[in-house]
Parts: structure tokens; sequence; C-alpha cells
């Protein structure tokens, strides 16, 4: 076909890249790609390039990209045109510094099999690095992200010196050791500890988000102390220098492909002089409630919804720290008529007032699951807004204001175990269906009044081992042994285990409680009240009494079990709340409209 291939190609922007110069998509050849080792899961490939006067081994493919070579789009001889680059310095196995060409957008001009040769005779590019004058990275791009200059004037001289350009979050990838960001500070998490065998550590973690995207950093140790202080949320600051490696997608869903982890090279300085109102506040992706069902447990999501409901704090004990907790659900609902539990925890569980159904907006809650139904918990890295003046919020709150009070909700959170009836049932209805007959349990719900505990038999002594519930043996001279453990202690350990019945208006029902559904009706934890046994049995006995001739809203399990050779029906309690009364009363709308309909039908 007599195509001149090599009038094409851009001579000469190797040399003028690699001295820092701007070149605007810049068109090169292909001569040759293989396939490297890289951290993280991601695999890279090395290409060599050529712009027909030189060419340059020294050129990743960013990994979105690998498609383009997997697939044989990007294959030897093809001509290419670079649309957006970085150069960066990275350190080799050697010690010495490299200059890296990373492509991070191109597109393929001319196939290879179409050109089928090398163009013209390019000879290897000679290396720009000096150890005396290092080049700093840039970005090339033509989607308006060009290296800003910073305009602080009150830097430090030294930090202000080394700052060349400042590079957008979505610009930074693990084959850059020198740049520098300008962020607002979205979130702060709480210090964390840990204890390991390789000793103590602790953590905090903070989102940043910028004008072009958004990116997790954590900071460890000596840079915890260091920075911890100085950091303030929603200010702007600029980080310079870190480590930049593959994201975590178990604790973020921040929308980055990597995260930083600030080292003892990294600075922070705040950001004066800048028009702040430039830089976002928050970025949330929601997603429709009625989406969570179908996605996989541990992912991280932002959900925006009415608070319909707001539960009662709960104390509990952590079953892996033994710490005291306390929690509370509230139930969300939004526009596609689902409605989700979601988990506040301690002091947030505390300030948390629902009494007037407020928009909640939630970035970086994880998706959990129990028994079947999927919920969602806040970790120590989300942020939660009530009533936020965004778009979202103000559709969301017209749309509940304005709904009937007879509409109903498909709850996400409702158990659907095999063998459940999730229906609500009478004592006399679930004994007439034969509940819990089956191979399987059943679980179903009830309203019903707390008539009796049995207060002298609600605690029992056992094996003080964190692993092990096993009643001990008192052998009555200051020794409890385990026959589980096959041990002997001085010490021991109060569980609950608590028998009580409860009525309604068709019959009564007797059922247990064990411990973290015990704690969460009295409201106390179990250590608390072992004391009170011990030592004040009046106040004991006001505390497993106080909750008698109450409704709740009642969860149980039933299930045939035998012992002894003997088979009865074991009726366990999951938990018990009190009544949402607005919600009984639409529930007992809906099921009288719904019978009523019945049996005009039937007529």
């Amino acid at each position: 076909m007599g195509m001149n291939y090599e009038s094409i190609l851009s001579k000469g922007s190797i040399q003028a890249l690699m001295n820092n110069e701007e070149v605007k998509e810049p068109v090169m050849q292909v001569l040759g790609s293989r396939k490297i080792a890289a951290s993280g899961t991601d695999e890279r490939y090395r290409l060599l390039i050529s712009d027909g006067l030189n060419h340059n081994s020294f050129a990743l493919l960013a990994s979105q990209l690998n498609g383009m070579v997997s697939s044989g789009e990007l294959s030897d001889f093809a001509i290419i045109k670079i649309k957006r680059h970085i150069i960066s310095n990275v350190t080799d196995r050697t010690k010495s510094n490299k200059q890296v060409l990373l492509l991070l957008d191109i597109s393929v001009l001319v196939k290879g099999s179409d050109v089928g040769l090398k163009i013209g005779d390019p000879k290897p590019i000679i290396d720009a690095v000096s150890s005396n004058n290092s080049v700093s990275t840039k970005v090339s791009t033509n989607q308006k992200v060009s290296p800003i200059k910073p305009q602080s004037s009150n830097l430090n001289n030294n930090f202000q010196n080394n700052i060349d350009a400042i590079h957008p979050l979505n610009s930074l990838s693990p084959y850059q050791n020198k740049w520098t960001i300008r962020v607002r500070i979205m979130n702060k998490s709480a210090i964390r500890t840990w204890t390991n065998q390789r000793g103590d550590g602790k953590l905090f973690s903070m989102d940043l988000v910028d004008e072009h995207g958004e990116i997790r950093a954590t900071a460890f140790n000596n840079e915890c102390d260091k920075f911890y202080d100085m950091i303030e949320v929603n200010k702007v600051y600029f980080i310079t220098k870190g480590i930049v490696k593959t994201a975590n997608k178990k604790y973020t869903n921040l929308n980055n492909d990597y995260e930083l982890t600030l080292n003892g090279e990294t600075q922070i300085f705040p950001c004066h002089d800048f028009d702040d109102t430039q830089m976002p506040a928050m970025k949330f992706n929601f997603i429709s409630l009625n989406v969570i069902k179908n996605l996989d447990i541990d992912s991280m999501v932002d959900v925006i919804g009415v608070c319909q409901h707001t539960s009662d704090i709960v104390n509990l004990v952590s079953k892996t720290t033994k710490k005291d907790l306390r929690k509370r659900d509230i139930t969300l609902v939004d526009q596609s008529l689902s409605s989700v539990t979601v988990t506040l925890w301690d002091n947030l569980a505390e300030e948390f007032d629902g009494s007037l159904q407020p928009v909640v907006a939630i970035k970086g809650s994880k998706i959990r699951e129990f028994m079947g139904s999927k919920s969602l918990s806040l970790m120590g890295s989300s942020i939660i807004q009530i009533n936020p003046d965004i778009e979202d919020s103000h559709r969301l709150r017209g749309w509940y204001d304005a709904l009937p009070s007879t509409v109903e909700f498909n709850s996400i959170s409702t158990r659907s175990e095999s063998g459940t009836n999730s229906q609500f049932h009478t004592i006399k209805s679930a004994q007439i269906a034969q509940l819990g007959s089956g191979d399987k349990a059943d679980y179903y719900s009830m309203y019903s009044y707390l008539v009796f505990i049995k207060g002298d038999s609600a605690l029992y002594k056992a094996c003080p081992k964190a692993d092990c519930q096993k009643k001990v043996i008192d052998r009555n001279d200051g020794t409890y042994r385990c026959e589980k453990c096959n041990d002997e202690s001085e010490n021991f350990k109060y569980r609950l285990l608590l028998q009580a019945q409860l009525c309604d208006t068709t019959s009564s029902q007797w059922v247990t409680m064990f411990q973290e559904a015990g704690e969460g009706l009295l409201g106390i934890n179990t250590s608390e009240l072992g004391k009170l046994y011990d030592n004040d049995k009046e106040e004991y006995n006001n505390v497993i009494h106080k909750k008698i001739f109450k409704m709740f809203e009642t969860r149980v399990r039933a299930k045939l079990e035998t012992y002894n050779n003997e088979t009865r029906l074991k009726v366990s309690v999951m938990n018990m709340k009190p009544v949402d009364y607005k919600l009984a009363s639409s529930k007992l709308i809906t099921d009288i409209k719904r019978l009523s309909g019945m049996g005009t039908s039937s007529m």
C-alpha cells in the first residue's frame, strides 16, 4: 500500500518527555512487550517503544490497559497515540534511579499486522536522570488535570522548593516515588491499637479528596503520633511522599484502585491562600437499598435513607476482645420501598437522635449477614451525616413526607432462614402450625407480654476460660472444676440463662433466653448482674423483674430437641424489643385489609 508510517511518528518526543517537556499526545510505535512481576495482584506489561528516532524500554502499561495486550489489539509494530501518561523516578534493585514512562491512556492508530516492521532506525535513549538533578513527576493529559502550581505562600521553604507540580489523586500509582497532592480531609478515624506476636502497634486512617478523585491514607506508629493531632477534618493540606499500593477493598469503598501509607519521608503542611471552594467536601457513591441483598458480605457501600425507626441502646460484651460495647439499630428506607437495619456503635449509638425521622447519609458501611438476613454496620472509618444539604437528601425528605401511612416496605434485614416463617404469629397460631416440628428450626415473631422470669436460676457459674461456657462443679473448697476442660480453678464467670413465660390473648409459652438476648432485655451485662447477685439480692431481683408485664416484639427460634430420650419443643428468644406501635398499627391495618379482601373474593 506504500503508506509512509514514519511521517506520523512524533520524532524526538521520547527525549522531550524524559526532559519533562510537555508533549501533547505523542505518536509512537510499539517494538515489543513482555509481562513483568509487580506488587499486589495486578500483572504488568513492559513495552519497548520508539518515536522513529529513539527507543525506550522503560515504558509500563497501566494495569487497566492489560486487556489491549492479551486481546492482541496492542501487538508488536502497532502505532499508538499516548493520550495520558506519567513520567516517574523509581529505584531499581541496584539502588540506581530510573525514569519510567507510565502509559495511562492510549489508542491504537494502526494495527501491528498492518505495519509489519520496525519504522526507521531508532537508537537507545540515554537516561536523563542524574544524581544531582532529580526530575520530578509530571502528568500529561487532555482531560484538564495537568499539573497545577501551588498557590500557598506560607509553606516551609524547603517543602516549597520540592514542589514542582500538584498531582491529581487519580494519577497516583505504585510506580511513582515523588509526588505532591493537595487534598481535603473528608474523614479521620480514631486511633486503633493492636497486639500480636510481633508486638504492639497503632494506626489511624483518613479519607482524602480533591477535584479529580479520592483515596484512603493510613499512618502507623511513629507517623500516627506525628500527624494525628495536626490533621483536622475538612481542612486542605499538601501531602508529599509516601507509599502507593493496591487498595484493600475489604476496608474501603473509595473510588480508587490504590491507597496511601504515610512513612518517615512523608511531609504534611496546611494549604493556605487557596480558594478551597473548588475542592469538594465529600463524595458519595450512593446505592439503592434494594441492591444490598444482591451484594457480597463485607462489601463497603454508601447509602442514604430516611430513619424510619430507632431502637433502644443495647449493652453487650465483645466475644473477641471482651470489651463492653454499646449498640443501637436504626431502620433506613428509600424510594425503592426497601428497608435495611443499620447498626451504630458506642458514642455514635448514644448520640444518635432519630425522633424526628431524619435523612441519614452513610459513607463506607459494611454489609453483614446473620441467619439469612443482610444488614449494615458502621466501621471506624465510616462517615455519617444527618440531614445533609445535598440534592439526594432533599429529594428523599419530600418523597417520604408525601407517603401514605399504609405504604409497606420490603425489609432486606428480615431473616430468611430455611424453614423460616417470616410472618407474625400469635402463640396459639404457632402451636397450631406446629412450628419447630420439622427437620429444621423455624423462626417467627410475635407480640407478647413478659409475665414471669425464674430469677433464682437466671445465673450459673461457668468455666472462666474465654472459649468455654460449660457449667463448673463447686467443690466447696474454694475451687471449681470444669469437666469439659478437665481443669480446676479458683475462679469462675457468671453466665446468663433466663427461663421466662410469655403470653398473649391466645395462649402462653415458656421460652429460654441465652446471654446476649437476656442482656439485651435486662439492659445490664452479666458480670454486673453477678455482682448484684452476690452483694445486693434486692437490687438483683429489681433488675430481673423490672420488665415484667410489658409488651414486646419478640423473635423466637422453635425446634424439637431430644434429651435423655425425651423429645420436647424448645423455644428460644433471639431478641426482644419494645413495640413500635406506629409500625404495629400499620401492619394491623394492612392485615385487616388483606383478610377483608380475601373474605370478599370467597363470597
